[in-house]
């Protein structure tokens, strides 16, 4: 007996340029992607997402009548099951942090290859997020260096005492999940299994009512378990 075949993700295009939204609709659609509706701005796009109830909405931040954030705020609040991924020319727009914080599971250049393109719906759409380590804790860094203040003599960043649930080790991986550790590089670092990996990541998402990998990088630098300038030298793990 055969196993079923996996289920397409449902994809709303959220973007105001009409050739943007055709381009995207042919990468996804000839791989599989079942794209279900567009929208031309963000008042749109939260109509089309009650309407049509997608699984991941591909958001162009800059919109008219609603931009990309609030529309993505207004889209998770109504539908929190629903992943959305942020598109942006320009790889530290400063709208990114917000719409990371506010529920965002990551974000894509426009120039984004094809197969990353469907790559990056494919893998938000299992509940992972996608952070592009090379741009996200460039962006994520130049946010908390302005909102932070240094850190006294010898000393870090307080700890927010939420955290206070999570064990040493479940620390340990929120730590590295902040500086951009896939899976498999959390594994490799820590000598684990990459189930146990898994396990610790869950436990920490549940514990911290966290949506996802983003929300867990924004948590890490704004509780101080990451501090900007830190840096793992490890290469962008493939969606």
């Amino acid at each position: 007996m055969t196993a079923p075949a996996e289920e397409a993700p449902r994809v709303l295009i959220a973007d105001d340029q009409e050739l943007v939204r055709t381009g995207f609709r042919l990468i996804l659609t000839a791989r599989g992607i079942d794209v279900v509706g567009e929208a031309a701005d963000g008042a749109e796009a939260v109509a089309a997402v009650r309407r049509l109830r997608p699984d991941v909405v591909l958001m162009d931040i800059r919109m008219p009548v609603m931009d990309g954030l609030e529309a993505a705020r207004r889209i998770l609040a109504q539908a929190p099951d629903c992943r959305v991924i942020m598109l942006t020319t320009f790889d530290l727009d400063s709208y990114v942090y917000d719409a990371l914080s506010a529920g965002a599971s990551g974000f894509l250049l426009k120039d984004v290859t094809a197969e990353h393109l469907a790559a990056a719906v494919r893998l938000v759409d299992t509940g992972d997020a996608l952070l592009a380590p090379s741009i996200t804790r460039r962006l994520v860094e130049r946010f908390a260096s302005v909102t932070h203040e240094p850190a006294g003599s010898g000393g870090t960043a307080p700890v927010h005492r939420d955290l206070a649930a999570l064990t040493p080790r479940e620390r340990e991986v929120l730590t590295l999940m902040g500086k951009g550790l896939s899976n498999t590089e959390l594994a490799r670092a820590l000598t684990l299994s990459e189930a146990t990996v898994k396990t610790h990541v869950a436990r920490i998402f549940a514990k911290l009512s966290l949506r996802d990998r983003a929300q867990a990088v924004v948590l890490a630098y704004e509780t101080g378990l990451v501090s900007p300038g830190d840096s793992t030298g490890t290469a962008e793990p493939a969606p």
